[in-house]
């Protein structure tokens, strides 16, 4: 069966004369020789896929009585260690641990829960719910709903279920229904009824909201953007915006993302190692694409711009290394 976390835009393929045992055997090596062979084990770790590199800890452990992943924890550190560690986790079990994350201790991270939620489709929702359950022994929606609050809150959990048609029909009358039924409940009333474009934006699917946003258009002669900026706020107005952007491009949107990550002062490390570790086998190929064509440079050179002369040196080139064929 095909994983819901493959696609056919990574730049992370199935490595052609893969042999577990002999990676495994190789990776102790470096790990258990004087100072570490960084080398070594960011060309295996970025030149295998996810399923591989799952091979790889399964003969790790059966040859050294010891889990990969605590090896490199132990060995490594800093933002390399958290990219390393990252690669050889199932792709499910890196978004649960990375919504816990967005969600421990004082403060929620926000962007990071909006970014996952809009960006996944239903299938893969299932799986990181599931995990999620398997590692934390509580349900997502139990964590969103004590971190979060009111519309914003109703809109993750629906995503968060993994409720939306993934699909490929649209029904034009529903679109040309949806579309009213949107412009009602804002643009053409005093006050927003924010459930029913919760219940639009969650559960139709993507091809059908895009026809549906089209409609919109025609009828209200605004984008459905810039009725959501007029009619909401807050972190619901941003989660919307973030499924719009999603159904127009989720690679465009990604790519925006990244552009936030490595502009200011210092790189958001968690926000750049989750795209480019999350998308790497998917359509990381098209996020690269987009973001050439929207910010004037290479992704691989405005990692290297914003990461190469500081402590991230040997994750510019692990990241690099993820991006090989932009080299």
């Amino acid at each position: 069966m095909a994983s819901v976390w493959v696609g056919n835009r990574g730049t992370i393929r199935d490595y052609p004369s893969f042999n577990a045992p002999r990676d495994a055997e190789a990776i102790r090596k470096a790990i258990r020789g004087i100072g570490t062979d960084e080398k070594t084990l960011i060309d295996i770790l970025t030149e295998r896929s996810n399923i591989q590199r799952q091979l790889i800890a399964k003969e790790y452990l059966a040859a050294s009585g010891k889990d990969l992943k605590d090896d490199l924890k132990s060995d490594l550190s800093g933002n390399l260690e958290r990219v390393m560690v990252a690669l050889v986790t199932p792709p499910a079990v890196f978004d649960a641990k990375q919504l816990k994350k967005s969600m421990k201790g004082t403060g929620t991270n926000e962007n990071a829960l909006i970014e996952i939620l809009a960006s996944r489709n239903s299938k893969q929702m299932k799986e990181v719910s599931q995990a999620y359950y398997k590692i934390y022994k509580k349900s997502l929606g139990d964590d969103i709903s004590s971190e979060t609050s009111g519309d914003f809150r109703k809109a993750l959990l629906t995503l968060a279920d993994g409720r939306r048609d993934d699909g490929f029909k649209v029904d034009e009358h529903l679109a040309k229904k949806d579309a009213q039924i949107l412009y009602n409940a804002g643009e053409k009333r005093w006050g927003t009824d924010e459930d029913k474009f919760t219940d639009i934006l969650c559960f139709r699917s993507i091809p059908q909201l895009k026809l549906t946003f089209d409609e919109y258009r025609n009828i209200s002669k605004k984008n459905i953007e810039d009725t959501i900026l007029s009619e909401m706020s807050g972190h619901f107005e941003d989660l919307l915006l973030a499924i719009v952007k999603c159904v127009n491009s989720t690679p465009a949107f990604l790519a925006e993302r990244l552009h936030q990550s490595l502009k200011g002062a210092g790189t958001d490390e968690f926000t750049l190692n989750r795209i480019m570790v999350s998308r790497s086998e998917i359509d990381l190929l098209d996020i690269r694409a987009e973001y050439k064509k929207h910010y004037g440079c290479s992704l691989y050179s405005a990692i290297k711009h914003f990461s190469g002369s500081s402590h991230l040196f040997p994750v510019a080139n692990l990241q690099s290394k993820i991006l090989q064929n932009t080299l």
